[in-house]
């Protein structure tokens, strides 16, 4: 009987050598789980504001409408809870919880400050990290999901927290991610024009690298000064 591969390990490229006759560098394609993909897709519906906060996602109807078995759809649940982004209760579908304004009120009080340590930090200096990030954000088609949105928002403030050299401050600003990421789905609102969003951050990386410290803490302070999409009367 033939021996079964490792996962993610590549076949036999036939033979392929280089001119030295030593075997080519082959590149690893990894295989994506049903489990990853289905949470994947479900993760892009509820950062895109498909899936509203307080709908149910029940086990039985996601099997039938994605096409796989129902502990599979329990597992990519399994993966979206622990990311935060959905809620599991017992006797009770999973649901997308409610980030009320409260919350992200109570949210901004703690992340703030964290962001003000980062600018202060930083200022003077330009993250190539969070530049990288900002260009994808400006390289999505006007169609894209506002989940990859939120990916390339969420990825430039992370290289900016992680750029400070804190482990801890990275550990606090990570606990914060999730609530985040569900509040910059209200931003889909906000930024209909989303060349505005790339304008105000590119601004803001501009500020910090500038500096002086003063400088970077008041242009990071203006630019969390928004309302979520929230009306205020």
């Amino acid at each position: 009987m033939p021996r079964e591969r490792e996962p993610g390990r590549p076949a036999s490229a036939g033979g392929a050598r280089s001119a030295g006759g030593r075997a080519a560098p082959v590149a690893v394609i990894r295989p994506v789980s049903a489990v990853d993909a289905l949470a994947a897709a479900l993760r892009d519906r509820v950062l895109s504001g498909e899936i509203e906060p307080g709908t149910p996602l029940p086990e039985q109807e996601l099997a039938a409408a994605y096409g796989v078995a129902r502990p599979t759809v329990r597992e990519a649940l399994a993966v979206l809870a622990h990311e935060g982004l959905v809620r599991r209760e017992r006797n009770r579908s999973a649901y997308v919880p409610d980030v009320t304004p409260a919350d992200l009120a109570d949210l901004m009080f703690v992340r703030t400050p964290l962001e003000e340590l980062m600018a202060v930090t930083l200022a003077g200096r330009r993250v190539p990290e969070a530049e990288r990030a900002l260009d994808g954000m400006a390289a999505l088609p006007p169609d894209a999901p506002w989940s990859q949105v939120v990916a390339a928002h969420m990825a430039l403030h992370e290289a900016l927290i992680v750029a400070v050299g804190s482990p801890r401050l990275e550990r606090l600003y990570s606990s914060l991610a999730a609530e985040t990421r569900l509040g910059l789905v209200r931003l889909r609102r906000v930024y209909e024009d989303r060349d505005v969003l790339v304008a105000e951050h590119r601004d803001l990386l501009d500020a910090i690298a500038r500096g002086p410290a003063e400088a970077a803490r008041r242009a990071i302070l203006a630019h969390l000064d928004h309302n979520w999409g929230i009306d205020r009367d």
